[in-house]
Parts: structure tokens; C-alpha cells; sequence
């Protein structure tokens, strides 16, 4: 069981904690929403959670809760530029589909 973080998403996340000047990594979950049910909730995080599951990958902390691993578990979480958008990408072996928005997954 992991959850990765490329060197480009790990190099973006460690930039924006230094900026912030504190916290520990991100935290990585699923929450009910969109057209196929599951949408991916990613948030900077200074504070560790006594359920965290804890990963780190290029050295940079990645928490998840128990709950959201079961459809996150072989996540790679990228940092891309395509064009003039950039933003995190998530390669979650576990998605069966993806709603033509994009905003929400099945497994």
C-alpha cells in the first residue's frame, strides 16, 4: 500500500510549505460528489491526525485517512503544465471511469 508523489509534484509541495513557512506535507482523500461519485480532496496540512496513514515520497509527507486509502491505495500524484494551466494530476490505478468534466472518478 502507497500513495507517490512524482519529483515535480514533490518539488511543487515543498516550495509551497517553504512559502507558508510550517506544515508537515499534504493529506490526500476522497470525499461523495460529482457525476461518479468520488472527487479527490488535497490540502497542506500542519497538523498530524491519530487515524493518518502516512507515506512519503521524495521527501515529502503524504496523509491519508484509512477510509479514503481503500480507493487511493497505488496513487501517483503528479504536478504538470499543459499550456497555460498547471495543477496536480492523480494516476489512481484503482479508477474504473471519469465523468467528462473531469471533476469526479468511480473505482
Amino acid at each position: 500500500m502507497a500513495i507517490t508523489l512524482t519529483e515535480a509534484a514533490a518539488r511543487h509541495v515543498r516550495r509551497y510549505l517553504e512559502r507558508r513557512g510550517k506544515g508537515l506535507g499534504v493529506r490526500l482523500g476522497v470525499k461523495t460528489t460529482g457525476c461518479s461519485g468520488l472527487a479527490y480532496k488535497l490540502e497542506y496540512v500542519d497538523d498530524l491526525q491519530p487515524e493518518d496513514v502516512v507515506f512519503e515520497s521524495h521527501g515529502v509527507k503524504v496523509l491519508t485517512d484509512p477510509k479514503s486509502l481503500a480507493y487511493i491505495d497505488g496513487t501517483e500524484l503528479d504536478y504538470v503544465r499543459e499550456g497555460l494551466n498547471e495543477g496536480f494530476k492523480f494516476h489512481n490505478p484503482n479508477e474504473r471511469d471519469r465523468c467528462g468534466c473531469g471533476e469526479s472518478f468511480r473505482v
